[in-house]
Protein backbone atom coordinates (compact mmCIF):
# COMPACT_ATOMS: atom_id res chain seq x y z
CA UNK A 1 0.00 0.00 0.00
CA UNK A 2 1.18 3.28 -0.47
CA UNK A 3 1.51 6.32 2.16
CA UNK A 4 -1.47 8.36 0.66
CA UNK A 5 -3.74 5.40 1.45
CA UNK A 6 -2.37 4.10 4.76
CA UNK A 7 -2.72 7.85 5.93
CA UNK A 8 -6.16 7.71 4.65
CA UNK A 9 -7.32 5.20 6.45
CA UNK A 10 -5.74 6.31 9.67
CA UNK A 11 -7.57 9.26 9.42
CA UNK A 12 -10.89 7.33 9.23
CA UNK A 13 -9.75 4.79 12.26
CA UNK A 14 -8.99 8.32 13.94
CA UNK A 15 -12.62 9.77 13.32
CA UNK A 16 -14.19 6.51 14.03
CA UNK A 17 -12.04 6.79 17.47
CA UNK A 18 -12.98 9.74 18.15
CA UNK A 19 -17.03 9.74 17.34
CA UNK A 20 -16.81 6.64 20.05
CA UNK A 21 -14.73 8.55 22.76
CA UNK A 22 -17.21 11.37 21.98
CA UNK A 23 -20.17 8.73 22.43
CA UNK A 24 -18.71 7.45 25.65
CA UNK A 25 -17.78 11.01 27.28
CA UNK A 26 -21.32 12.37 26.60
CA UNK A 27 -22.59 9.29 28.41
CA UNK A 28 -20.71 9.10 31.06
CA UNK A 29 -22.35 11.98 33.22
CA UNK A 30 -25.66 9.85 32.38
CA UNK A 31 -24.54 6.81 34.10
CA UNK A 32 -22.86 9.02 36.89
CA UNK A 33 -25.91 10.69 37.15
CA UNK A 34 -28.68 7.50 37.13
CA UNK A 35 -25.96 6.17 39.76
CA UNK A 36 -26.06 9.44 42.03
CA UNK A 37 -30.13 9.55 41.94
CA UNK A 38 -30.33 5.63 42.70
CA UNK A 39 -27.93 6.38 45.84
CA UNK A 40 -29.54 9.70 47.06
CA UNK A 41 -33.48 7.58 46.89
CA UNK A 42 -34.97 7.24 50.22
CA UNK A 43 -35.98 4.49 51.08
CA UNK A 44 -34.07 0.92 51.23
CA UNK A 45 -31.34 1.21 48.96
CA UNK A 46 -29.49 4.35 51.35
CA UNK A 47 -30.43 2.26 54.19
CA UNK A 48 -28.65 -0.84 53.10
CA UNK A 49 -25.33 1.12 51.97
CA UNK A 50 -25.73 2.81 55.80
CA UNK A 51 -26.49 -0.55 57.59
CA UNK A 52 -23.35 -2.05 55.16
CA UNK A 53 -20.96 0.61 56.29
CA UNK A 54 -22.28 0.88 60.06
CA UNK A 55 -21.39 -3.22 59.93
CA UNK A 56 -18.02 -2.62 58.67
CA UNK A 57 -17.36 -0.18 61.11
CA UNK A 58 -17.89 -1.85 63.91
CA UNK A 59 -16.36 -4.22 62.97
CA UNK A 60 -13.49 -2.33 62.32
CA UNK A 61 -13.12 -0.94 66.27
CA UNK A 62 -10.05 -1.86 67.61
CA UNK A 63 -11.11 -3.28 71.20
CA UNK A 64 -14.52 -4.91 69.73
CA UNK A 65 -13.83 -8.69 71.06
CA UNK A 66 -15.63 -12.02 71.92
CA UNK A 67 -16.74 -10.69 75.20
CA UNK A 68 -18.86 -7.79 73.51
CA UNK A 69 -21.96 -7.48 71.41
CA UNK A 70 -22.65 -4.92 68.97
CA UNK A 71 -25.88 -4.36 67.08
CA UNK A 72 -27.49 -2.05 65.59
CA UNK A 73 -31.36 -1.07 63.52
CA UNK A 74 -30.89 1.76 60.44
CA UNK A 75 -34.38 4.15 60.18
CA UNK A 76 -33.54 6.47 57.69
CA UNK A 77 -30.98 8.62 58.83
CA UNK A 78 -31.24 7.58 62.29
CA UNK A 79 -28.76 4.69 63.73
CA UNK A 80 -29.70 2.86 67.00
CA UNK A 81 -26.60 0.85 68.25
CA UNK A 82 -27.54 -1.68 70.89
CA UNK A 83 -25.78 -4.52 72.94
CA UNK A 84 -23.33 -4.85 75.59
CA UNK A 85 -19.76 -3.84 76.26
CA UNK A 86 -17.13 -4.63 78.55
CA UNK A 87 -15.54 -1.28 78.04
CA UNK A 88 -17.00 2.08 78.34
CA UNK A 89 -14.72 3.52 75.58
CA UNK A 90 -16.00 1.06 73.08
CA UNK A 91 -19.54 2.21 73.43
CA UNK A 92 -18.22 6.20 72.70
CA UNK A 93 -15.80 4.84 70.00
CA UNK A 94 -18.86 3.28 68.40
CA UNK A 95 -20.95 6.10 68.43
CA UNK A 96 -18.47 8.57 67.14
CA UNK A 97 -17.51 6.00 63.81
CA UNK A 98 -20.94 5.43 63.08
CA UNK A 99 -21.60 9.52 63.29
CA UNK A 100 -19.13 10.06 60.56
CA UNK A 101 -20.53 8.07 57.78
CA UNK A 102 -22.32 9.88 55.05
CA UNK A 103 -26.12 10.23 55.74
CA UNK A 104 -26.61 9.40 59.52
CA UNK A 105 -28.02 11.82 60.91
CA UNK A 106 -28.58 10.81 64.61
CA UNK A 107 -26.73 8.36 66.39
CA UNK A 108 -29.08 6.98 69.40
CA UNK A 109 -26.42 4.96 71.39
CA UNK A 110 -28.19 2.59 73.74
CA UNK A 111 -25.02 -0.18 74.11
CA UNK A 112 -24.98 -1.48 77.50
CA UNK A 113 -22.28 -0.97 79.25
CA UNK A 114 -21.63 -4.03 81.58
CA UNK A 115 -20.49 -4.05 85.45
CA UNK A 116 -16.78 -4.34 86.65
CA UNK A 117 -16.95 -7.64 88.29
CA UNK A 118 -13.61 -10.04 89.06
CA UNK A 119 -16.43 -12.73 89.49
CA UNK A 120 -17.69 -11.91 85.99
CA UNK A 121 -13.86 -11.58 84.39
CA UNK A 122 -13.52 -15.14 85.57
CA UNK A 123 -16.93 -16.28 84.28
CA UNK A 124 -15.28 -14.68 80.81
CA UNK A 125 -12.17 -16.56 80.91
CA UNK A 126 -13.77 -20.21 81.58
CA UNK A 127 -16.70 -19.80 79.35
CA UNK A 128 -13.88 -18.69 76.43
CA UNK A 129 -11.74 -21.79 77.52
CA UNK A 130 -14.82 -24.31 77.44
CA UNK A 131 -16.28 -23.49 74.13
CA UNK A 132 -13.40 -22.78 72.10
CA UNK A 133 -11.73 -25.44 73.34
CA UNK A 134 -14.56 -28.17 72.32
CA UNK A 135 -12.53 -29.96 69.10
CA UNK A 136 -15.83 -29.16 67.34
CA UNK A 137 -16.12 -25.56 68.02
CA UNK A 138 -12.27 -24.26 67.69
CA UNK A 139 -12.82 -23.67 63.81
CA UNK A 140 -14.95 -20.79 65.25
CA UNK A 141 -12.03 -19.27 67.79
CA UNK A 142 -10.00 -18.31 64.33
CA UNK A 143 -9.97 -14.51 63.14
CA UNK A 144 -10.20 -11.30 64.72
CA UNK A 145 -13.31 -10.88 66.32
CA UNK A 146 -14.72 -14.78 66.48
CA UNK A 147 -18.01 -15.31 65.82
CA UNK A 148 -19.36 -16.49 69.13
CA UNK A 149 -19.64 -13.73 71.46
CA UNK A 150 -19.36 -14.48 75.40
CA UNK A 151 -21.64 -11.99 76.97
CA UNK A 152 -21.77 -12.14 81.05
CA UNK A 153 -23.40 -9.58 83.43
CA UNK A 154 -23.38 -10.70 87.08
CA UNK A 155 -23.26 -14.45 86.74
CA UNK A 156 -25.85 -14.84 83.72
CA UNK A 157 -24.20 -15.52 80.34
CA UNK A 158 -26.16 -15.06 76.68
CA UNK A 159 -23.94 -16.42 73.26
CA UNK A 160 -24.59 -14.19 70.77
CA UNK A 161 -23.39 -14.96 67.26
CA UNK A 162 -23.76 -17.08 64.12
CA UNK A 163 -22.71 -20.96 63.66
CA UNK A 164 -22.80 -23.06 60.64
CA UNK A 165 -24.97 -25.81 62.24
CA UNK A 166 -27.68 -26.51 64.68
CA UNK A 167 -25.17 -29.48 66.15
CA UNK A 168 -22.85 -26.59 66.81
CA UNK A 169 -25.29 -24.09 68.21
CA UNK A 170 -26.31 -27.23 70.84
CA UNK A 171 -22.72 -27.77 71.69
CA UNK A 172 -21.67 -24.17 72.40
CA UNK A 173 -25.00 -23.92 75.14
CA UNK A 174 -24.16 -27.36 76.38
CA UNK A 175 -20.30 -26.09 77.16
CA UNK A 176 -21.17 -22.63 78.38
CA UNK A 177 -24.07 -24.11 80.84
CA UNK A 178 -21.24 -27.15 82.13
CA UNK A 179 -18.87 -23.80 83.43
CA UNK A 180 -19.21 -23.50 87.40
CA UNK A 181 -20.58 -20.16 88.87
CA UNK A 182 -22.69 -19.62 86.19
CA UNK A 183 -26.15 -18.62 87.31
CA UNK A 184 -27.95 -19.14 84.01
CA UNK A 185 -27.60 -19.66 79.88
CA UNK A 186 -29.05 -17.93 77.48
CA UNK A 187 -28.44 -19.21 73.71
CA UNK A 188 -29.17 -16.90 70.82
CA UNK A 189 -26.95 -18.00 68.37
CA UNK A 190 -28.23 -18.10 65.08
CA UNK A 191 -27.15 -20.79 62.64
CA UNK A 192 -26.24 -19.44 59.15
CA UNK A 193 -25.05 -21.83 56.32
CA UNK A 194 -21.87 -20.11 54.75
Amino acid sequence: MDAEVLCSMRHQILSWGSVAVTILIAAVPVMAQKGADRSMMPGVRSEDRIAKEVRHELVMLPYYGVFDNLGFRVNGGTVTLVGQVTRPTLKSDAGNVVKRIEGVDKVDNQIQVLPLSPMDDGIRRAEYRAIYSEPALEKYAFGAVPPIHIIVDNGKVTLEGVVDSQADKDMAGLRANGVPGVFSVTNNLRVESR
